[in-house]
């Protein structure tokens, strides 16, 4: 678990969030907070809500009701470019790169918000475009070096195993240089080895970049390991919020996890 020495204040909330599917309600009246510079993790059984809390954060998903404030601005619901744009970085369950392509052309599509010249200065690639892309390609050798993933910068995505896969997902994440990180289950599949890895990877960047992390995960004992605090959720509602020893040891989500509330 993170020292907590350097933990700010409040930068995201969610007020009274409620989300429903026609008759599926997937979130109701959830409300919880992340602090700057934090690991924040969401647990809970599958078909909790947690993903869709996510998605919530991000824009992809408009409440029915509810309040989300971040940093300090505060609307009903947010937009993915908007969310983007104000440095909101995501992951997701499945991997979502494009397989046909190098590592290194992933990690650069991560910077698409990040460039300022016109399609036309692009093609023409003259003058400022030229130094806009070598700019670029500086920022992304810094993640390749970060991530520890020189060796693979030039191979095709859908070549590599899966755990790798995983990590170059992290990294276009993290090209776009995001203040939030949303992270969606980043270590389902992996071996032992690999999560380890993740572990080390999640933590140098909540450390070095000062990166705020909320992240879903199943695996329990990293979660205890790395988290600062945890939300757990159950069938759309907040059950449990705050130390990670706090929440092992709630009943409510003893039950809910042992299957005694079901």
């Amino acid at each position: 678990m993170s020292d907590g020495r350097n933990i700010g204040g409040v930068i995201l909330s969610l007020e009274g969030i409620s989300l429903a599917f026609g008759g599926v309600k997937a979130l109701q009246d959830v409300s919880f907070d992340v602090r700057e510079h934090e690991v924040r993790a969401i647990i809970g059984p599958n078909g909790a809500g947690k993903s869709s809390l996510l998605n919530v954060i991000n824009g992809v998903y408009h409440p029915q009701q509810g309040v989300i404030a971040f940093h300090g601005q505060t609307r009903h619901d947010m937009d993915t470019h908007a969310a983007a744009a104000q440095g909101i970085g995501r992951t997701f369950q499945n991997i979502a790169l494009f397989k046909g392509m190098s590592v290194l052309d992933n990690l650069m599509t991560g910077r698409n918000l990040k460039m300022k010249c016109n399609f036309l200065q692009q093609a023409l690639y003259w003058g400022p475009a030229r130094r806009e892309e070598l700019e670029q390609r500086r920022k992304i050798e810094e993640v390749i070096d970060f991530l520890e993933i020189e060796h693979i910068r030039k191979t095709p995505v859908g070549r590599l195993p899966y755990g790798l896969q995983k990590r170059v997902e992290l990294g276009r994440a993290l090209a776009a240089e995001p203040s939030l990180l949303l992270l969606d289950e980043p270590m389902a599949g992996m071996n032992v080895e690999e999560k380890q890895d993740m572990c080390r990877f999640i933590l140098d960047v909540n450390d070095e970049f000062g990166t705020t992390i909320v992240l879903i995960e199943h695996d329990m004992g990293v979660v205890m390991d790395i988290s600062d605090r945890v939300v757990v959720l159950d069938y759309g509602r907040k059950i449990a919020d705050g130390t990670p020893g706090a929440v092992k040891n709630d009943q409510a989500v003893i039950d809910a996890y042992l299957g005694v509330a079901h």
